[in-house]
Formats: C-alpha cells, structure tokens, sequence
C-alpha cells in the first residue's frame, strides 16, 4: 500500500458510516491524484442475481451528467441515421459501420441500434457483448426513439446491473463536481435501484452503500440519513 493511500485511509474512521453530504465530503478530501478521479457508489443488495427472477439492472439519467463527452455510435438507415447525427451521435451506420467495428475499430462508449438493424449487428455479438457495448432492449438501447436516446446518454444516461455478488456499481461523477451536485446524482442512482427491486426479494434489499474515489478509499454511508423517500 503507497503511503498516499494509507494516508488517505487515516482520514476515515475505521467501522463508521457516515451521513452522504459528509461521506461525500471525505472522499473528495482524501483524494491524491494529480487527474480529476471518477467517484464510483457501490451498493450490496439483499438478492441473489444469479436466480433470474431477482436480477436488478436498469438505467438512469444523472442530473448532472457523469463530467466526461460519451461516444456513442448508432445503428441505423435512411431516416433514423439523420436523427441520430442531429441528435449528436458520433458515429451512424449500418452493415458499414459492422464492417468498421469487426475489423476491430472500437473508439466509442455506447452504442444504440434501431430493431431493424439489429440482425445485422447481432454479428458483434462476440465483440461487443463482454466489453458492455452490445445495444440491449432491457436497457433502452435498442429503439426507434434514437433521438431521445442518444441525448439521454450524452447527458449522463448510467447503466447498472447487479454482479454475482449482488453489488452494484454505478460512477456518480468527478472529484471536482460540487458535493451538492454528487448529492443528486447518488440519490437518483439509489432511487432507481430501490425502483428497480424484484418482486421477489426478501428481507433487507439495500444492506450497505459506499462510496470511493477512483484511487481512494471507500466510505461506508449511513443508511438511515438517507431518509424513506432517499
């Protein structure tokens, strides 16, 4: 351990939660880095994801967007392709566009896909799918709705999924966004969990929430400061 980090870790106390304003506060306090980190939330659920039924994934627009330009290419023709340009898509085809990407071309962060299209990109099945950039109905991602969806994703759209653990984690923001504005993405990522729990969860579904810059320490947030309504 550098002793950068361990003298980030001496700020926090050991085993304590901390209400989400000061949690957020530590983190942008102990961070070290000469670049502006990434402030991920992590938060354990009560579910077993590996059971179908009680899978948690969703989507969620940042109210203050995530401080970095997203890339995103769109597959789509005629109509739909001047849509997503005027939507500010980046890049916009179709069996040229695959063509591109098979031939390992992969300088985006989203793709979005009209339904048309997509027996044509189920070809980067192999390509796409482990790197998290396959268009997904379940996500929004595969639309005729290309405008809206692009916008969304250039404004800070996040995707979240629970891993085999049952932990999510979703990044909220910069260091250098005001804590205030790292407030309001949070809470709109944890209310869309909570909205997004299965059915068929028992007993205690949020069971612990941190938060930690890209190369700092995590924070453990104190779950009741959160309030009913988050």
């Amino acid at each position: 351990m550098g002793k950068k980090l361990t003298s980030a870790q001496e700020k926090i106390e050991t085993g304590r939660e901390f209400p989400l304003e000061d949690a957020l506060k530590l983190v942008k306090d102990s961070s070290y880095t000469k670049f502006d980190e990434t402030i991920d939330l992590s938060v354990n659920l009560g579910v077993d994801p590996r059971k179908s039924e009680q899978m948690v994934r969703g989507t969620v627009v940042l109210p203050h967007g995530l401080g970095k330009k997203v890339r995103v290419v769109v597959f789509a023709k005629g109509e739909k392709e001047k849509e997503a340009l005027d939507a500010g898509a980046d890049h916009v085809g179709a069996e040229d566009l695959v063509d591109k990407i098979t031939k390992g071309w992969l300088d985006f962060d989203k793709s979005v896909a009209t339904p048309d299209i997509m027996g044509v990109v189920g070809k980067l099945g192999k390509i796409l799918g482990p790197r998290g950039l396959m268009p997904n109905p379940k996500l929004g991602t595969v639309t005729f709705d290309v405008a809206k969806t692009v916008k969304e994703i250039k404004a800070g759209k996040v995707e979240f999924k629970a891993e085999k653990a049952g932990i999510i984690h979703v990044p909220i923001g910069k260091v250098s966004f005001d804590t205030t504005k790292l407030i309001d993405n949070a809470k709109a990522v944890i209310n869309s969990i909570i909205k997004a729990k299965p059915a068929t969860s028992k007993g205690k579904y949020l069971k612990k929430i941190s938060i930690s810059s890209t190369m700092g320490p995590g924070v453990a947030i104190d779950l009741a400061s959160l309030g009913k309504g988050v």
